[in-house]
């Protein structure tokens, strides 16, 4: 790539205020921020030379894997289902040599939970998501967008993760 081109693509990059993880800079990644102080990106740009990896949904594991399937004890609530999704979507992008950092688009999928009257818990997903997302150690932000479903594969299973990360590809 054109030194040039890459000196512009870094002032761009700093001019809209955010870079994403040290992978993800080298890919090329252009977030611009949220005019407000809602913790997601308003839109995410990438450059050349890099690989968009678009990964399968993350669902929850079993949070009292001793309790009966079915049982709210067995995925735990919103914020518990939300915490194991993200622990596992993390494991999974380690396995790739991927960060949360490298993540630039994200869908929430939430069931509603029948103990708030079928209406989705959507401050137990956002209390987990701001442990991973815009903290002091991993402050990059992806675009996102949340949903409430009908239902997902498991009984009681309130929450469904899909991220789309990028990776620097080199200079071809």
């Amino acid at each position: 790539m054109n030194t040039n081109i890459r000196k512009l693509l870094n002032a761009g990059v700093l001019a809209a205020g955010a870079l994403l993880a040290a992978s993800s800079a080298t890919a090329q990644v252009q977030t611009h921020p949220n005019t407000g102080t809602f913790p997601i990106a308003n839109a995410v740009e990438v450059g050349p030379n890099t690989s968009l990896v678009f990964h399968s949904g993350v669902v929850p594991g079993a949070a009292d894997p001793d309790a009966e399937r079915g049982t709210p004890e067995f995925y735990g609530d919103t914020y518990t289902q939300s915490i194991s999704v993200f622990e596992r979507t993390k494991e999974n992008l380690e396995n790739l040599g991927l960060t949360m950092g490298d993540v630039i688009k994200m869908t929430v999928f939430l069931v509603g939970d029948p103990a708030l009257d079928g209406q989705m818990d959507f401050q137990g997903f956002m209390d987990a998501y701001t442990q991973y997302f815009g903290t002091e150690e991993q402050p990059n932000l992806p675009a996102r967008s949340a949903l409430q479903v009908a239902g997902l594969v498991g009984p009681l299973m309130f929450v469904e993760v899909e991220v789309v990360t990028a990776r620097y590809r080199g200079d071809n």
